[in-house]
């Protein structure tokens, strides 16, 4: 493993840099930029990733064409994959692909004699990475095809039966790469250092419509339905939806695709769309990707969002009917920029996706609802990013570059790499000043536009083009506590929302008996302010659970972040009448934000028998991710 640990910043004749005694792989600069006075360092950093088999800094895949029948039968993609690719290294006679759980049925090259079948081996399989597919390609050349077909338990993709979803009429498919999936649903150097185009052809069931993370490029006469991403993004980013879909303009650019039971009110939810693009836009310089449509899945999809380019997917648990739940919508968005247009080169350096995002996120929000909001949620943040510090494994998981012996790609999830990635870069914009700090990250979008870096490249990026104007904003030992330390530094902006601290009045006055919970003061609060109230309980006698339940109706409450708060809040003060709700919570609601830390918190507070029966009963109709999260919490 190379990782060039950071100790001191040097601008190298305003051309490149030099972060610790590590000699660093040099390669031309990414790209020329229309922006003044923009220095690229031309030396390039390079992490490897454990995380795949692929051989990329020798031969490299360039283009994807999938050609595949959607099998809900049999639960598989079943077809062909050809993969263009180039030789980095003269005469590499091997190509490696990263597989797990595919069945590998033929492999040709394409030679002037045509398409002629060639060797191959896959390794044994490892649980979490899958197998290495050593391909011979040959001396010259430049395609391969691979006809294939996935595992009805591919981890990567979930096929819903009729039952399972809302209208019971049809089955529905959906994928999930993100971190390391990709490699269920095709052989493919599954890293993100690895950029690719790509094109489909799918053919699915009569009356299913078809949709994937590209131009939507409709039906020919033969009944394919055509797919072509021009962009080069990482293969996490490929991702396909097959269901009874309907769709919803809200602008001539932005709609929605949803379960007809859900179209209406989820046009409605996102209707402010186009103001985040357009907050995104004058921030950061134009998107670049054509539309951008969002796609409502079933309640088993297990993240808030996923970034997938022109169609980003989206959980239901996010329409709340009051648009206060949107900051997901802009945070997918916002990968727009940060994550799909420049994106971390391995999972160490997760947070220049996530980290770069939930900043942008939040000054989106700000921009079109105003700093009180902005605020509220810095602050909601900070408070959940300081407990995930405190359940870290171990420290190093709490380093923005994380450390190299990480067991999964999932470790990198966390609110360190958002939240503390976000708080970072308040720091700078403190420090720089956003008259500074703006255009800084601006010209650093459109510098490694469809490049994927790491933190070493970032920080190159901003010692050249920041940090050599202003030489005294920062230290060298600030950046590399932020960077390479545990933790929160003091450093940290310390936000204070005075809307928390009127909260906070009325919560300790109800707690001390002074006002009845009918009579707080509530019909204003925003669900930012129900969070901070319910968050902020402290131990409650039953009379009080019974109290605000009575007052508010928080059991069985249509939003699922106050009833994720209140849940776990029931939990831990054994509330009993809440429990038939979050049982069926558990059992309807498949984000992992909730259910991973509702069950955490039923094993934690001595109900191990009823989440393993709640478990038991709602596994199936779980994303396989969570399944394998879920399952992993409550053998702890």
């Amino acid at each position: 493993m190379i990782d060039f640990r950071l100790s001191t910043f040097t601008l190298i004749a305003a051309v490149g840099v030099t972060l610790g005694a590590c000699a660093p792989e040099t390669t031309s600069s990414p790209k020329d930029v229309s922006a003044v006075d923009v220095i690229i360092p031309s030396e390039r950093f390079f992490t490897a990733d454990q995380f795949t088999y692929a051989n990329y800094q020798e031969v490299v895949v360039k283009h994807a064409a999938l050609d595949l029948d959607v099998n809900f039968d049999r639960k598989v993609l079943d077809g062909a994959v050809t993969l263009r690719f180039e030789r980095l290294k003269p005469g590499a006679r091997t190509l490696i692909l990263d597989t797990k759980d595919l069945l590998i049925k033929a492999v040709a090259l394409e030679t002037e004699d045509g398409w002629v079948p060639t060797r191959y081996t896959l390794t044994e399989a490892d649980t979490v990475l899958g197998s290495a597919m050593n391909v011979d390609i040959g001396t010259d050349a430049t395609q391969l095809r691979i006809i294939y077909e996935t595992s009805p338990k591919a981890e990567g993709l979930q096929w819903l039966t009729p039952a399972q979803t809302a209208g019971k009429e049809k089955p529905y498919l959906f994928s999930q790469a993100q971190a390391l999936y990709a490699r269920t649903m095709l052989p493919i150097q599954d890293t993100p250092a690895v950029r690719l185009t790509y094109e489909a052809s799918l053919r699915v069931p009569d009356g299913l419509l078809p949709l994937m993370s590209a131009s939507q490029d409709g039906q020919d006469a033969d009944g394919n339905w055509t797919f072509s991403m021009p962009q080069p993004i990482p293969s996490y980013l490929i991702a396909i939806a097959v269901g009874d879909i309907k769709f919803k303009a809200i602008n001539d650019t932005i709609g929605v695709y949803a379960e007809q039971y859900i179209l209406d009110a989820s046009a409605e939810e996102f209707a402010e769309t186009p103001q985040m693009e357009m907050a995104n836009t004058e921030l950061y310089g134009p998107y670049r990707w054509g539309r951008y449509d969002l796609i409502v899945l079933p309640p088993s999809f297990p993240y808030g969002g996923m970034e997938n380019p022109r169609l980003s997917f989206m959980t239901p648990t996010l329409i709340a009917g009051d648009k206060s739940l949107t900051n997901v919508v802009a945070h997918e968005l916002a990968h727009s920029w940060s994550g799909n247009l420049v994106t971390n080169s391995n999972w160490r350096d997760a947070w220049l996706n996530e980290g770069f995002t939930s900043y942008v996120e939040n000054r989106v929000m700000e921009a079109l609802y105003g700093e009180r909001r902005a605020v509220m949620e810095q602050v909601l943040d900070l408070e959940g990013m300081k407990r995930a510090i405190s359940e870290a494994a171990r420290p190093e998981l709490t380093h923005l570059k994380l450390p190299d012996d990480m067991k999964h790609p999932d470790d990198a999830f966390t609110l360190v790499s958002y939240i503390k990635g976000a708080n970072f870069l308040f720091f700078l914009e403190d420090r720089f000043g956003r008259d500074a700090f703006d255009p800084f990250l601006k010209s650093y979008f459109n510098a490694y536009a469809f490049d994927s870096i790491t933190t070493e490249d970032f920080l190159g990026f901003m010692d050249a083009n920041l940090r050599n104007k202003f030489p005294d904003a920062v230290t060298d030992a600030e950046i590399s506590e932020w960077v390479y330390g545990p933790g929160l530094p003091d450093t940290a902006r310390k936000p204070e929302s005075d809307a928390f601290a009127e909260v906070d009045a009325v919560s300790a006055s109800w707690t001390r008996g002074d006002i009845r919970a009918a009579k707080l003061p509530t019909e204003k609060w925003s669900t930012h302010e129900w969070l901070h109230f319910l968050n902020g309980l402290p131990n409650l006698t039953q009379a009080q659970y019974e109290e605000l339940d009575s007052a508010f109706a928080l059991t069985g409450t249509q939003n699922a972040e106050t009833a994720f708060a209140w849940y776990m809040q029931a939990i831990k003060g054994g509330y009993e009448p809440a429990m038939p709700a979050l049982e069926d919570f558990l059992m309807t609601v498949g984000r992992g934000k909730f259910i991973y830390r509702l069950y955490g918190a039923l094993k934690d507070n001595g109900q191990t028998d009823m989440a393993n029966r709640i478990f038991a009963k709602a596994k199936a109709g779980y994303h396989p991710i969570a399944q394998r999260r879920i399952g992993d919490v409550l053998a702890k």
